[in-house]
């Protein structure tokens, strides 16, 4: 759970019997990643997933992970904490990831707290949070979100740790892939319209790689990035192609520096490019990090 593209391992979903194609050649896609500002405040030192808002543009929703409070937090690129939001009667067992996309209702969006962590293998059912997104606040001025649903999932293979959670931005379909495991297996759960019953997740093949944390689709549902502690793995996703036939095609390296503990990505609205963020580390230093998205020409110009 706790505890980084140089990318030099072959990635890539395919069945179990399929050989492992060759790794692509470095991507010139975005930049070296660069750290914006240095994580100091203590109320976000065990942050394990960020998404960028839909409503508050330039702004990230985030979390810490197990025996934090239930809190999610809006945060804007500098890691100041713009808005609180506790779910009530909610214990945070094991948060490990967040995401955004659409809901039960047409034209709204919701954001996604994946409570999926299970270091011991040990925890059968995983729960994820829904909440619409709050479309307003008032700076200082923190809020409970008490109307939320609580969704329900198990893994077709029983219990295992799982970080990495996404919510398509068309389909609304979740996406998780298993952490400890070498490969990492990756799960699909159709849409789910309501919290009222338990649900089976979908196993749709496998990724040669392991210590998954994070993944987080483009808002456009055109683009894939996936995380470990020490690569990126990056997918251009063409319309109208399934996941898991994307996800058999080699993957494009971004160049990546290890960071302390990093568990999060996430995307830009505005398609400028990515955000990472590592946990506080004793004895190292953590950042917000951003990679910026280069000209079509790759000149960076």
């Amino acid at each position: 759970m706790r505890r980084y593209y140089k990318f030099a391992l072959v990635v890539l979903l395919v069945s179990s019997s399929c050989s492992l194609k060759k790794e692509r050649e470095p991507s010139a896609i975005f930049a070296d990643g660069q750290n914006l500002v240095l994580l100091q405040n203590k109320e976000l030192e065990e942050l394990s997933g960020l998404v960028a808002s839909r409503a508050h543009r330039g702004k990230l929703w985030t979390h810490n992970d197990s025996g934090n409070a239930p809190v999610v937090y809006l945060i804007d690129s500098m890691l100041q904490i713009q808005l609180r939001c506790t779910l009530k009667g909610i214990v945070n067992r094991d948060w490990e990831d967040i995401s955004i996309g659409p809901g039960p209702v047409e034209g709204k969006v919701y954001i996604y707290i994946a409570d999926i962590g299970d270091n011991r293998a040990v925890t059968p059912v995983k729960t994820i949070y829904r909440f619409e997104e709050p479309a307003n606040f008032i700076p200082g001025k923190d809020t409970v979100i008490s109307n939320f649903d609580t969704l329900t999932f198990k893994l077709p293979d029983g219990p295992k740790d799982t970080e990495a959670f996404m919510v398509h931005p068309a389909t609304g379909d979740f996406y998780i892939i298993s952490k400890r495991e070498e490969p990492v297996h990756v799960y699909r759960l159709t849409a789910p319209g309501s919290s009222a019953d338990t649900a089976m997740a979908t196993d749709i093949g496998i990724i040669a790689a392991s210590q998954i944390t994070a993944a987080d689709f483009s808002p456009d549902g055109q683009e894939l990035l996936v995380k470990n502690y020490e690569r990126i793995f990056y997918w251009p996703v063409p319309q109208g192609k399934d996941i898991p036939e994307v996800l058999k095609e080699r993957p494009l390296k971004i160049p990546y520096k290890r960071e302390p503990q990093g568990e999060a990505i996430a995307f830009t609205i505005d398609g400028s490019g990515f955000y990472t963020v590592s946990e506080k580390v004793k004895g190292e230093k953590s950042h917000l990090r951003f990679f910026r998205r280069n000209p079509i020409d790759g000149s960076g110009e």
